[in-house]
C-alpha cells in the first residue's frame, strides 16, 4: 500500500505573499486604515468581483463575519435564528453574541437540513443561518423559497463552501449575506480571518462601522457616503477587523482558487468511488444543482454496531490515518451535545443518529491521485481488518 500524505498540513502560502509580507514588515504599515492601497481593501475590492457580489468586508474570522451579519440585521433581543443541528460551535456562538437564540433543525443522513423540520420551525424564526457543512450544500431553492415568502434573511455561512455552486451560482451569494473562512485547513490560508458579501448597502456599512471603522476611516469604503452617515456614532464598535498582514497571505492565492476548487473536487470523487465499493459505507452523493469545491470527504458506516465503529477508528489510527466520527466523542465541536453553553438542547434523532455514524476525513487539494488512493486503500483496509475480528 502507498505511504500516506501529510492530511494536516494546509495549503501553501504562494512566493508572492511571502514577498508582500516581507514588504509590509519593511513598512511597519499593519493597520488596514494606514493607506488607500491597504491589502485589506484590495482584497476585498477583488474578492467580492470574484464572488459577483456589490460589497465585501473582511473581518477577523468567519464567526466574527456571522455574528456582525446578525447585528447588522438588527433583530430584536431573544429573537430566534434557526441553524442547522449539524455545524460548527461556532455559529451557534454567533448567535448568542448577538444575543439572539438558537433555534436547531434536523439534518438527514446526507449532512444536508432536514426541509420539513426546516418548514415547520420557520414561522417562529427572525433570520436563518445556513451552514453548508464540509462543503454540503442544502436544497437552496426551496429554503430560499420558504424564506423569501416569510420575509426572513438568510445568512449563509459558507466557511468550508467557497468555490461551490449551486444552479450556477456562487454559494454565499444566494442569501442576504455570505460568510466565508480563511482559516488553514480551508482553500484559502491565512491562518486566520474572515470576510462577508452582500449586495446590501445598508447592511454592509453597519457591519463596516461595527467591525471597527471609528471616526471617519468609514470613508475609505466604496459605498455610498449616504449609508454610513446615519449610522455614525449610533452603533458600537466591535473591533473585528482584518489585519494587513493577513490580506497580503490571502490576495495572491484567489488566483489558485479554481485550480484548488477542481483537485479538490477530483479528489474527493476519485476517493468516494473508492469506498462506495463496499457494502458498508455509503458517501452522500451531490444534489444535481450543487457543484461542489471539498478539501474533505465524509461518509456514514452501515450496518456495524457501536463497538465495530469504534474499532474502525481505532484501527484505521494504527494504519497512520486519522477518521474523525463526528458524535462519539465528548469534545467535538460540531456535534449539538457538546453546546453545553446552550443549556438543554432538543433531542433531534435524525441529526443525532447521522453523527454516531458518520466520518469525516481531511482530503486537501494538493494531494495527486496516488496519495488519494493511499487514503482510501486504508479506510478500506481498516475496515476489513474490523469486520474481520470478533466482536464481544
Amino acid at each position: 500500500m502507498a505511504k500516506l500524505p501529510n492530511l494536516t498540513a494546509a495549503e501553501p502560502i504562494p512566493d508572492a505573499a511571502m514577498a508582500e509580507v516581507d514588504r509590509i514588515l519593511r513598512t511597519g504599515d499593519l493597520f488596514r486604515y494606514g493607506s488607500d492601497q491597504s491589502p485589506v481593501a484590495l482584497l476585498e475590492a477583488e474578492f467580492s468581483q470574484a464572488l459577483g457580489s456589490k460589497y465585501a468586508l473582511a473581518v477577523s474570522s468567519c464567526s466574527a463575519a456571522l455574528f456582525l451579519s446578525l447585528k447588522a440585521l438588527d433583530l430584536p433581543r431573544d429573537a430566534k435564528v434557526m441553524i442547522p443541528a449539524f455545524t460548527f460551535a461556532a455559529v451557534p456562538s454567533a448567535v448568542v453574541h448577538a444575543d439572539c437564540v438558537p433555534l436547531l433543525c434536523e439534518c438527514g443522513d446526507d449532512y444536508r437540513i432536514d426541509l420539513a423540520d426546516f418548514e415547520n420551525k420557520l414561522a417562529d424564526c427572525r433570520a436563518v443561518i445556513i451552514s453548508h457543512m464540509r462543503g454540503h450544500t442544502s436544497d437552496m431553492d426551496a429554503i430560499m423559497a420558504l424564506c423569501d415568502a416569510a420575509d426572513i434573511p438568510v445568512i449563509e455561512d459558507a466557511a468550508h463552501s467557497l468555490g461551490t455552486t449551486w444552479a450556477g451560482r456562487n454559494i454565499g451569494t444566494l442569501g442576504k449575506v455570505g460568510c466565508f473562512s480563511f482559516q488553514s485547513y480551508k482553500l484559502l490560508n491565512a491562518g486566520e480571518g474572515g470576510i462577508m458579501i452582500t449586495d446590501d448597502e445598508d447592511l454592509i456599512a453597519k457591519a463596516v462601522i461595527m467591525s471597527g471603522a471609528y471616526e471617519h476611516n468609514w470613508q475609505r469604503h466604496p459605498v455610498l457616503h449616504t449609508a454610513f452617515a446615519k449610522w455614525q456614532n449610533r452603533l458600537p464598535l466591535y473591533n473585528q477587523r482584518l489585519n494587513t498582514m493577513s490580506a497580503a497571505l490571502i490576495r495572491p492565492q484567489l488566483d489558485a482558487l479554481g485550480s484548488r476548487v477542481k483537485a479538490g473536487r477530483r479528489n474527493h470523487d476519485h476517493v468516494a468511488a473508492a469506498l462506495n465499493g463496499s457494502k458498508h459505507i455509503s458517501v452522500p452523493r451531490s444534489l444535481p444543482k450543487e457543484q461542489r469545491a471539498p478539501d474533505s470527504i465524509q461518509f456514514n458506516l452501515v450496518d456495524m454496531s457501536d463497538e465495530q465503529v469504534d474499532n474502525f477508528v481505532l484501527k484505521a489510527g494504527a494504519l497512520g490515518l486519522k477518521v474523525q466520527i463526528f458524535g462519539r466523542s465528548e469534545d467535538n465541536a460540531r456535534v449539538f451535545w457538546n453546546w453545553k453553553f446552550l443549556g438543554n438542547n432538543p433531542d433531534l434523532p435524525k441529526t443525532r443518529a447521522m453523527l454516531d455514524r458518520a466520518c469525516d476525513v481531511r482530503l486537501p487539494a494538493r494531494l495527486n491521485l496516488q496519495e488519494c488512493d493511499a487514503v482510501a486503500q486504508t479506510i478500506l483496509e481498516a475496515l476489513d481488518l474490523t469486520m474481520r475480528a470478533k466482536t464481544s
